[in-house]
């Protein structure tokens, strides 16, 4: 059966009985239709997540075929209930753009799902649309401001780089011009739109702890200078307090369900090369609020979502992950080891032997922040025993945890090994997370450490334009702020080619941006797609629904 159709064979059972199983009366949840809900902040309780065992799943170098970080996300949620912990999977809202595009959906596999998948990966609660809206609504205002005679504050259209955004792939709104039509129509400029992933309102809807910071940051996100070289905020438009009205029901995580009818809470969908690529602080520490374990992910690979997880939203929030899970599979580590796609689904132990430094050095980035990685295989029927075997002895050499998990398969029954594996890593109490580097550190130095001690590069060169930004990010002094390298998730390096464990390579910042709501600084290397395009024959041509309203093609 396909995704769609196992989710369809599940028979849900009401949020309310859902919110029931956390402890949470049905007065205190939002319920939008029969199987979703939002949940209130006032839940949010920090003696509780004090004492929360929080997971993280990660992966290693993601791959085309894709390694099923949520899959294995919800399966080993699946495994730990199993098992008789409390524990809740959280996790990040899907976007259209891949939905329609390429990559289709985002709620996990086979018997590993959060439910109802088709709500889900469409328009779910309408937290997107809200962060469109009031992304665009400060783009209007700030064209607003440069056409006003009145309550101008001289803006330098030249200076600014806030785009407008879009839940959807389309190549053709990368670059536009804006303005055209005569003096009533706005001021011409070049601008663009990004998709809606990729915008900082969404990267501070999850980085804000409440409604107060959540306005807070709003009000600092920089808009660019005045003729006179002045800096101009959100604040200095007054448009903190609308855009936190069109958010004041964003803000709130979502409720859900697994197949298994455990509870899920997905919320916020950032991407992990732009910004921090998790679900939003709020979700996290409310299901560490309302359970024992919470099992959440990161997006691509462990040097980015990871890194920016354990960096940014860990020191932000001040919490301390037990255990990193660390997703690999078969097929990719023969990828790293020079096999062609074709052959992914062919035996051959060779080149999964040479693909095993690229898991190596991941493993090794996370013992740099002092967390005990498990390694999760993600199986497939394609996996050979002497292929399972080879990453068994691997891990065994390296003294690490090892479980094959086939949650896609038997849902939680296939991460029973897996959940044994982190409880007893949670048991032992090895850990002691420590972040990489100090937010006041320099800049440069900042940067250089990610990319020396996580990448693997032997050192960092600065364009101008990148040198220059330091400049105004001293002038600005936004100095203290937290590193988000935005960078290919295909290698370890800036380079997409270079696969495996490369070495002796260059790490080259282009640029950086400033992200001063979000409250990180953004080094731009290689080439980064903030708004991607539909393949030749999009997902799209396969969805459709039927005269009675039953959807198909999802996946």
């Amino acid at each position: 059966m396909t995704d769609l159709q196992i989710a369809r064979k599940t028979i849900l059972k009401p949020i309310s009985q859902i919110a029931e199983k956390l402890g949470v009366d049905t007065d205190n949840i939002e319920m939008y239709g029969k199987y979703k809900a939002k949940l209130p902040l006032s839940l949010i309780n920090q003696s509780q997540v004090d004492k929360n065992h929080l997971i993280l799943v990660s992966a290693i170098s993601p791959t085309p075929a894709g390694e099923g970080k949520t899959t294995i996300s919800i399966g080993l949620n699946e495994g730990l209930n199993q098992l008789g912990k409390n524990s809740i999977v959280v996790l990040r809202e899907p976007s259209l753009g891949p939905v329609f595009g390429i990559k289709g959906g985002a709620t996990g596999g086979g018997y590993a799902q959060v439910l109802p998948m088709e709500d889900i990966n469409l328009h779910f609660t309408g937290d997107f649309a809200a962060i469109e809206k009031a992304h665009n609504l400060l783009a209007a205002i700030i064209d607003n401001n440069i056409q006003s005679k009145t309550n101008s504050l001289g803006l330098d259209a030249r200076t600014i780089s806030w785009k407008r955004v879009i839940d959807m792939n389309d190549r053709a709104l990368r670059r536009i011009i804006v303005g055209l039509g005569g003096t009533t129509s706005g001021v011409p400029r070049e601008t663009g739109f990004d998709i809606t992933a990729a915008s900082e309102i969404m990267a501070i809807l999850c980085l804000a702890k409440d409604l107060p910071d959540l306005k807070k940051r709003l009000g600092n996100i920089f808009i660019g200078y005045t003729f006179t070289k002045q800096p101009i905020f959100a604040k200095d438009l007054k448009a903190q307090g609308a855009m936190a009205v069109l958010l004041k029901d964003a803000i709130k995580p979502n409720l859900v369900q697994t197949i298994e009818g455990n509870p899920a809470i997905i919320h916020g969908g950032p991407f992990a090369n732009i910004a921090q690529g998790t679900n939003s602080v709020i979700a996290t520490t409310m299901a560490m609020s309302l359970a024992d374990y919470t099992v959440t992910e990161a997006g691509f690979g462990f040097d980015l979502g990871a890194e920016k997880f354990f960096d940014i939203k860990c020191q932000s929030a001040n919490l301390k992950p037990k255990v990193v899970v660390l997703t690999a599979t078969i097929r990719a580590l023969k990828y790293h080891g020079g096999a062609s796609l074709k052959e992914l689904t062919v035996p051959n132990v060779e080149a999964l032997k040479n693909g095993l430094p690229n898991l190596e050095k991941h493993l090794e980035n996370i013992k740099q922040f002092k967390v005990t990685p498990v390694i999760a295989i993600n199986k497939f029927t394609t996996d050979s025993k002497a292929e399972i075997e080879v990453i068994k002895q691997f891990a065994q050499q390296k003294g690490v945890k090892v479980a094959v998990a086939d949650v896609w398969a038997k849902g939680g029954k296939g991460a029973l090994k897996l959940a044994q594996c982190v409880v007893d890593a949670v048991s032992e109490n090895q850990s002691n997370f420590t972040p990489l580097y100090d937010w006041a550190m320099p800049v440069k130095e900042k940067i250089e450490t990610i990319a020396t001690k996580i990448y693997g590069a032997e050192h960092v060169d600065y364009t101008s334009k990148a040198k220059a930004d330091l400049q105004k990010i001293a002038d600005l002094n936004l100095e203290n702020l937290p590193i988000c390298i935005a960078k290919t998730q295909k290698s370890l390096s800036d380079n997409p080619l270079l696969l495996g464990r490369p070495k002796d390579f260059i790490i080259t910042v282009r640029e950086i941006e400033i992200a001063a709501g979000s409250g990180f600084l953004i080094p731009i290397t290689g080439d980064i797609m903030r708004m991607p395009g539909l393949p030749a024959h999009p997902a799209s041509e396969l969805i459709d629904i039927s005269d009675d309203g039953e959807i198909s093609g999802l996946f």
